[in-house]
């Protein structure tokens, strides 16, 4: 039977989606929103346009929030009522659980039995919750982690705070317990078996994609006007949450460095940076502004709050190049969806921007996070001839991922493990 069958016959019709510490419906580029909200939107969306219902489970923030909401048709989000609407960090949920799973479990118990066919958690926190709906619902549990402690606490920020004890060892227990642990490049899967000692059949590598039809190629010059940036302006852009590990100070240290050497017009140097603070950037919300005043830098730095996504395709069409000098991504969104909008990056040559970028084809990844070395990198793609080449490689490279392809291997996924799981029920007579 080829793998379409196994598909048809086993992909589930209803699955239970948990995201506990953030909400599909949040704003990525500050607090705990970002790439992951931006995965989960775009999966269930798409998983719902292929017949398969999807219903988020998220913490109520707000007592505004309804119950329950439509993200998009055949999608719902159910805010789940589990401590104080605001003022909880993530590292102050897991107190939160045992709250968070009995909402999840007093929903599903309002249905007949087998309603949810497969349960699938994002983040170590959802996946606690996960553990025991599989148990609970004799249903399949699928994980991403999206990022790792053990992965985070090898690679800090300067300042930055360790991920705690209590993180490792859930995250081990919902390793240990997961059916399908769905990884987003072949490095996290290997992090997962070297680091975690999971059982490499059980994970799968499957790279999250990019909105192709709305970040793409378009008019820089009418993107910068829309900014009020000058035609003729260099712009170096960052886009993300502004905390230590994303370090967009590397960017404004190397924008400094640039200057010093002569390699960049004073007059003409902008530095674009695009987000809100978040995790350990919380306790110093004003560093950045500080760093760019510090640094002499001030009057040519500009802040943008977190921009929704179709303004955030003009931030990158405006930029000359976008920089994503983290630590540790899992993936790295950001430097694709730039790319996509034939914008090279120069990123830091960890995690998943190794599989995002395309070393030398769509952009440059830098080894550390040294501001010569990074402002050596800016300096080559800004050379027309680089930086001409580099964009219709982005445009190639971005044009490998789609979340369509995404949507489509998760499913595939999905069936195999449900398959799998029926088999370790019933017997090897369950039909492939």
């Amino acid at each position: 039977m080829s793998p379409d069958d196994v598909v048809r016959l086993h992909r589930p019709r209803r699955v239970a989606v948990l995201s506990v510490h953030t909400s599909p419906l949040d704003q990525p580029g500050t607090g705990d929103a970002g790439g992951m909200n931006v995965y989960i939107t775009q999966t269930a969306t798409r998983m719902a346009r292929r017949g398969v219902a999807v219903e988020v489970f998220t913490r109520a923030t707000s007592s505004d929030q309804p119950p329950v909401a439509e993200l998009a048709p055949g999608v719902l989000v159910r805010h789940v009522h589990a401590g104080p609407y605001e003022g909880l960090g993530r590292h102050e949920l897991p107190a939160q659980l045992c709250a968070f799973t009995a909402g999840v479990l007093r929903a599903e118990a309002r249905h007949e039995p087998g309603y949810y066919d497969l349960v699938h958690s994002h983040y170590w926190l959802s996946g606690q919750v996960g553990w025991l709906a599989r148990e609970r619902w004799g249903v399949p549990l699928v994980h991403t982690a999206h990022t790792l402690a053990k992965v985070k606490n090898a690679a800090l920020a300067a300042g930055d705070t360790p991920e705690p004890r209590t993180r490792v060892i859930g995250e081990q227990q919902v390793v240990d317990e997961a059916d399908r642990l769905v990884a987003n490049t072949p490095v996290e899967a290997a992090d997962l078996v070297r680091l975690y000692d999971a059982a490499p059949d059980r994970v799968r590598a499957v790279p999250p994609g990019v909105d192709l039809e709305l970040f793409r190629p378009g008019d820089r010059a009418a993107a910068r006007a829309a900014l009020g940036l000058p035609g003729d302006a260099v712009v170096l852009a960052f886009v993300g949450r502004i905390q230590p590990l994303k370090a967009p100070d590397v960017l404004l240290r190397a924008a400094a460095e640039l200057l010093r050497r002569g390699a960049v017009p004073r007059e003409r140097l902008v530095v674009l940076v695009a987000g809100g603070p978040s995790g350990t950037g919380l306790d110093a919300p004003a560093a950045l502004r500080d760093l760019a005043a510090e640094l002499g830098i001030a009057e040519l730095t500009r802040f943008l709050p977190p921009q929704p996504a179709r303004a955030l395709a003009g931030v990158y069409r405006a930029a000359d190049v976008v920089a994503v000098p983290s630590h540790n991504e899992s993936f790295g969104l950001v430097a694709l969806e730039a790319q996509a909008c034939g914008t090279p990056v120069v990123a830091a040559a960890v995690g998943g921007l190794r599989v995002a970028v395309a070393d030398g084809r769509s952009g440059l990844l830098v080894t550390g996070h040294e501001p010569a070395a990074w402002a050596h990198a800016l300096e080559t793609v800004l050379r027309p001839e680089v930086a001409g080449r580099l964009a219709g490689g982005a445009v190639t490279h971005a044009a490998l991922f789609s979340w369509d392809r995404t949507t489509d291997t998760l499913l595939r996924e999905y069936a195999e493990a449900s398959l799998a799981f029926r088999r370790a029920l019933l017997g090897t007579e369950v039909a492939v």
